[in-house]
């Protein structure tokens, strides 16, 4: 693997993690882990994600997973990806206009709502929240179905109160039930342009921030843990905190930063 480009993927059922926090730097990106409490009750982890990058073009790709009953609807969403990983990487390596997003939506439509696809997610037991972020150039690009959550921390947002890109939507999924299944699919897609300076990516399953106790159900205190630590010890002391506070559901996250050095849009009386 060289340095800038990064071909990851991983599904629940291969590695459970339950009672063992784990972190995973894959370059500057990281992936923290959490299979939840055996004394809670939780014995598997139907979570999973894939995380593409490559630096010289620019961009990240992840898709984050929060499956239930069993990881079948994750394995054959990750499945999916995979087999059409040249033909994505394609398209990401375009120059970032409208229309790149544009076709990278018509792509995952495409997929999602082909005959081989539907009739694979019948065969399996359970569905998934699948959440699809790109982030390319100054911008990010978000494909969500379901509950999984995509915050953006910079301090312009921050002052403003605004955390989080996308909505969690409930009752949403892909797999044994699937919105691809109905007449209108629904989804939500969404593009923010980065401001300038650092911009920190922070995708979480719902294990996360419906903890008992709530520890991070505020996204302030997800945007504080990391002043004055590591994002590694960061992350680290996340999992800590909700293991320590017993909890059943598995988390997964994936945390990077980027600099934009681009002038991003002001109100044009600032």
């Amino acid at each position: 693997m060289s340095n800038h480009i990064v071909d990851f993927n991983w599904i629940g059922n291969q590695e459970n993690f339950v009672d063992k926090p784990d972190i995973l730097q894959l370059n500057h990106i990281l992936v923290g882990r959490y299979g939840g409490n055996s004394n809670a009750g939780q014995y598997k982890n139907e979570d999973g994600c894939l995380v593409w990058l490559n630096e010289k073009e620019n961009w990240e790709f992840i898709i984050l997973l929060d499956a239930h009953n069993t990881s079948e609807s994750a394995e054959v969403i990750v499945e999916q990806f995979v087999n059409d990983s040249s033909q994505i990487k394609d398209l990401l390596s375009l120059p970032t206009t409208h229309q790149t997003f544009k076709r990278f939506e018509n792509k995952i439509l495409n997929m999602f709502q082909s005959q081989e696809f539907l009739s694979a997610c019948r065969n399996v037991k359970g569905e998934t929240a699948c959440l699809i972020v790109v982030r390319k150039d100054k911008y990010v690009w978000w494909f969500s179905v379901g509950d999984c959550i995509l915050y953006l921390f910079h301090p312009d947002l921050f002052a403003l109160g605004q955390y989080q890109l996308n909505q969690r939507q409930f009752y949403e999924w892909i797999g044994q039930v699937n919105t691809f299944e109905e007449e209108v699919p629904c989804y939500s897609v969404g593009i923010k342009e980065l401001r300038q300076g650092e911009n920190h990516f922070f995708l979480t399953t719902d294990g996360l921030i419906e903890c008992p106790n709530e520890p991070y159900s505020n996204p302030s205190n997800i945007y504080n843990s990391f002043f004055n630590s590591q994002d590694g010890e960061s992350i680290q002391s996340m999992l800590k905190n909700i293991q320590d506070n017993n909890v059943r559901d598995s988390t997964t996250i994936v945390s990077w930063k980027v600099n934009i050095s681009k002038e991003a849009t002001r109100a044009s009386n600032q």
